[in-house]
């Protein structure tokens, strides 16, 4: 077994009539040798939007990701194709680091009509790992903060999915023992909801949370 640790990056959008699209896809492998995890690959991609091929103000200042970045990059369809083929045969879980990656990843596998057969075993870890934290009371806890409570320091940059997918790892790493994955078929929910999760009035690491605080300076795209 292995584990795919994975964050995406996607396009801000001010209004909600909107619709995000994924620009950047970032994973790691991490895999158990005699009851220690170790991370053994990485894989990353860009994705070329579609929907609004041109990135805005709002997007490559909260991503970093610049137009050039996507322009000569795959669309979604064939940018998953890539990184299924990285995963490769070995049975895998698939784990992010909150619930709105697997949301956005299932919403534009389902407006493609592509298969859901990959998305498997998917565990939101920052809920397993706010839970270790605050047993007692249920918080969540933000990646950088648990971060700073490993003492692991923070490698690459917040929001790029290469960097964030290796900060996630690095944490699932060090608690390997006290995660409890289970196994799943997102080809049987019905529905999947969401939520803009905050912890101690830092916005988690989605465009979304992030989007608020641009919207409460006021400013424009």
């Amino acid at each position: 077994m292995q584990y795919i640790i994975y964050d995406l990056e996607f396009t801000v959008q001010r209004k909600q009539h909107q619709i995000a699209e994924i620009i950047e896809i970032g994973a790691v492998r991490v895999k158990e040798t005699d009851g220690t995890a170790a991370i053994v690959d990485t894989f990353q991609t860009f994705v070329k939007p579609t929907k609004q091929p041109t990135l805005t103000p709002s997007t490559v200042s909260f991503t970093g990701i610049k137009q050039e970045d996507v322009a000569g990059a795959p669309q979604f369809r064939e940018a998953v194709k890539a990184f299924t083929e990285w995963i490769g045969e070995e049975d895998y879980y698939l784990c992010s680091w909150g619930p709105d990656d697997k949301m956005q990843l299932l919403r534009q596998t389902r407006e493609l009509q592509m298969e859901l057969d990959w998305i498997r075993n998917h565990n939101n870890l920052q809920s397993q790992y706010s839970r270790m934290i605050n047993p007692e009371v249920y918080k969540q806890v933000g990646l950088k903060r648990a971060l700073e409570i490993e003492e692991i320091v923070l490698q690459g940059q917040q929001h790029r999915a290469l960097d964030d997918a290796y900060n996630t790892a690095q944490v699932f790493v060090k608690r390997y023992s006290a995660f409890t994955l289970e196994k799943n078929l997102a080809s049987e929910e019905l529905l999947y909801s969401t939520e803009l999760v905050y912890s101690e009035g830092e916005a988690s690491h989605n465009p979304f949370g992030a989007l608020a605080k641009l919207l409460d300076t006021g400013t424009s795209s």
